[in-house]
């Protein structure tokens, strides 16, 4: 209790420790640079002191939570990182050195077999993570030299901490590292654990058998499997030191490998390690007791010996089928990207549509809002006697509006109520259109197979009536053939038509482009003037748009502008009666007139 208490003290005190625990409450992957950045120099300034202050301070760092942050930084995405991987590798690096050395923490337990096997899992995500990139074909030297130094963190914290070699050999991770063939990949494997087993003597000896037989298990397929002399040597001298360290592992070569001095004979021989390989090769034939030469062909050995050719098969089998699984996995990571695309497209669409109807709602809203305004002003600057005929058509439209879309409401729902009876009628129809096609195709094969008869003979009354009918026709339909002096005046009247009107095409072609810019220029004017601010809200520019190049409709413009001023400066009683007519101000049938024009543009 009093060790907890003074680490809580410790942690409170210290500004830095406090500072950082404050980073580490903040979103992750913003504050990983200053995170990593303050842990540096708190490490570096308190590796120059006292050991006990360094201890402290990896104490501080573990209760409050900064330890357990840099562990879960280790899976942070690096593209969102400043640094990349290089700074990730930095941070396992750090992680393991405060994890060694750290003395007696509270919870022990807690600190043993739950944050350490986490940061080891951790450690082991981000060197899978850097195999994959070391693999690919951008910055391969770069990815391996992180790979090695992340390897280096993990051997450094299994050097303090041999309980933690199981979790090793039953993560996921490691197997994927370990069941990796390439060459630079199992040399990293390989070294780390040599270095670990000749740093820390007692280790091979706390692994247990079943650890120990997966290690080997390693060492000895990666020294079959491969051609390369750097791993051919370490997988020697590492096989050396675990038989020098612990002497059941001679009993467990002899048991699950016959024939490996034969295999170490024939395949590297010769590789400029023939030192360490002979004394492999004794220690190997030495120490083969006779008992089994001499039960060499027992049944229980040749059960033995199919049990190993069936799982080296079986382990032939998983890796290729493992070699196969990326591909498998590339084809259902790009039919799933397909489908979120497909997810992501509809989504947007529907989205652009939703919004486009949106626009389109806003659109119809403020032009029913202008062209209510724009009433309103018409029905200011109207005469009272005129505002009522306004309002009856309004009415008028309204109704006439109205009762279109009763009707078609009404049609639509009979047309809906009457479609089983159409349906009916139309099955009908085809049925009687078949049966009748088949009766005439009955009556018309009869007619084949009647006798034949021959044409009967024409009486005087029916001949008589034949000619009086074709006369009949010849009076009504008179032959077109006319003669030779028709068609040659025909001929003449078509050639002077016809010189007439190319005289006459280019005269009315200018006639016909006219009268198209008229039409132009008068529906442009009748969008200027329907889409033309009020009086309050004009400004220079808009008043130029209404300015015209003719003189004389500027004038009757300025003269109509100035009869309307004049007019609505008089009293609404007063415009009831007669107007002056005065040279300056304009009739009250065009001033009628100039109104009604307004107001059918209004509707346009």
């Amino acid at each position: 209790m009093g060790s907890s208490g003074e680490d809580g003290d410790y942690v409170n005190l210290n500004p830095d420790l406090k500072a950082l625990r404050a980073l580490t409450a903040e979103t992750p992957e913003q504050s990983f640079t200053e995170v990593l950045t303050k842990v540096k120099e708190l490490l570096s300034r308190k590796s120059m002191g006292d050991q006990r202050d360094l201890e402290k301070c990896k104490q501080g760092l573990y209760h409050g939570g900064i330890l357990a942050y840099c562990s879960a930084a280790l899976r942070f995405n690096p593209a969102k990182l400043e640094g990349g991987y290089a700074s990730i590798t930095q941070m396992a690096d750090i992680i393991s050195t405060c994890c060694v050395g750290i003395g007696s923490v509270r919870e022990t337990e807690v600190f043993l077999h739950r944050f350490l096997p986490s940061v080891t899992e951790n450690l082991l995500f981000l060197a899978h993570r850097l195999m994959n990139r070391a693999l690919g074909d951008k910055g391969q030297i770069e990815m391996l030299r992180l790979f090695r130094k992340v390897f280096d963190s993990l051997s450094w914290l299994l050097r303090a901490y041999s309980h933690l070699i199981p979790s090793v050999l039953h993560s996921k991770h490691y197997e994927s590292v370990q069941m990796n063939e390439d060459d630079e990949v199992s040399a990293v494997t390989l070294l780390m654990w040599y270095n670990l087993f000749r740093t820390n003597s007692a280790v091979v000896s706390e692994m247990g058998r079943k650890a120990l037989s997966s290690v080997m298990d390693d060492v000895v397929y990666k020294m079959s499997s491969s051609s390369n002399p750097v791993i051919g040597s370490a997988a020697t001298k590492m096989l050396l030191l675990m038989i020098e360290q612990h002497s059941q592992t001679l009993q467990l070569l002899h048991k699950h490998y016959k024939g490996l001095d034969d295999l170490v004979r024939k395949d590297w021989q010769g590789k400029g390690f023939d030192a360490a390989l002979e004394q492999l090769m004794d220690r190997l034939q030495a120490e083969v007791p006779e008992r089994d030469f001499q039960a060499k062909h027992s049944p229980e050995e040749r059960a033995r010996a199919a049990c190993v050719i069936q799982a080296a098969w079986r382990a032939y089998q998983t890796r290729c089928r493992i070699k196969k699984l990326p591909r498998a996995v590339s084809v259902l990571q790009r039919s799933f990207r397909e489908r979120r695309r497909r997810l992501q497209e509809e989504t947007e669409k529907r989205r652009a549509e939703e919004e486009l109807r949106h626009q389109v709602l806003l659109r119809r809203q403020r032009a029913i809002r202008q062209f209510r305004q724009r009433q309103l002003h018409l029905m200011e600057i109207l005469p009272a006697d005129q505002v009522a005929r306004y309002l009856g058509e309004l009415e008028n439209r309204a109704a006439l509006l109205i009762q279109r879309m009763w009707r078609g409401y009404r049609e639509r729902q009979r047309f809906q109520k009457s479609r089983y009876q159409l349906r009916q009628h139309k099955a009908a129809v085809i049925l009687q259109r078949a049966i009748l096609r088949f009766l005439k195709r009955r009556r018309s094969q009869r007619n084949i197979l009647a006798p034949w008869k021959g044409p009967g003979g024409l009486t005087d009354s029916r001949r008589t009536e034949l000619r009086r009918q074709i006369e009949e026709h010849i009076s009504l339909y008179p032959s077109s053939v006319a003669s030779v002096e028709g068609t040659v005046e025909l001929h003449e009247k078509a050639q002077s038509m016809l010189q007439q009107h190319l005289m006459t095409r280019a005269s009315d072609r200018a006639q016909e482009q006219h009268r198209q810019a008229l039409l132009a220029q008068i529906n442009t004017d009748m969008e200027l003037l329907l889409n033309a601010p009020s009086l309050k809200e004009a400004t220079e520019e808009d008043a130029g748009l209404f300015l015209s190049r003719s003189t004389p409709v500027a004038v009757r413009a300025r003269q109509s502008h100035n009869a309307l001023l004049q007019s609505m400066r008089l009293p609404w009683w007063r415009m009831l009666g007669e107007e002056s007519a005065s040279q300056e101000t304009l009739s009250h049938k065009d001033y009628d007139i100039e109104f009604e024009s307004l107001y059918l543009g209004g509707q346009l």
